[in-house]
């Protein structure tokens, strides 16, 4: 039997960037205690200036910008297009990352992962979407207030950065969404 719950962005703990430069708002992990032990995490950054990421050895990254004008990243040596609110970009967890905002400051969404463990989906929807998931955990963070959902049979109202946490799926399972959200799906590799 899968277990819902909803997560609210005023309960999300805060915790200081594995390199010092910032701090980082939790929304959610399957396991571990500070930066150790997870096998995914999802999180809100602030980044006030430009600099340089942390890095996350035997982790995949994909962020996108939440608010502001938007980003480029040199990641290796290689720099990226401009990433926009909403556009996401993914990357080693090992990577030597450093990124130059457009503008002000911005805040991000990221997803960290450990491939060995776990194969991620994820993507934005906006409108009135339909779809159905029979990943393990779905996870649908809610990027505007007022996302309305439905799962299966229970109707679910999410705020501006609030996220529902489907975990422990067996089966295939139906999802409307009206608003503008996230949708991540994470799979088990083992």
């Amino acid at each position: 039997m899968s277990d819902m719950k909803i997560l609210r962005a005023a309960d999300y703990p805060r915790m200081p960037w594995k390199n010092g430069g910032g701090s980082t708002e939790e929304i959610t992990r399957d396991a571990g205690t500070g930066l150790e032990g997870f096998g995914w995490r999802l999180s809100i950054a602030d980044i006030a200036e430009s600099g340089g990421f942390s890095t996350f050895p035997g982790y995949e990254r994909i962020i996108s910008v939440l608010q502001g004008d938007g980003m480029t990243l040199n990641v290796d040596g290689q720099p990226t297009r401009a990433l926009r609110p909403l556009d996401p970009f993914a990357f080693s967890g090992e990577s030597q990352v450093h990124c130059t905002l457009l503008g002000g400051p911005i805040r991000d969404f990221n997803l960290i992962y450990a491939p060995q463990r776990y194969r991620a989906r994820l993507q934005w929807m906006g409108g009135l979407q339909r779809f159905f998931s029979e990943a393990q955990t779905v996870l649908v963070f809610s990027a505007a207030p007022g996302l309305t959902l439905k799962v299966g049979e229970s109707a679910v109202g999410l705020g501006l950065y609030d996220c529902l946490q489907l975990t422990g799926n067996t089966g295939l399972v139906e999802f409307s969404i009206h608003g503008q959200c996230c949708v991540i799906e994470l799979i088990s590799a083992s």
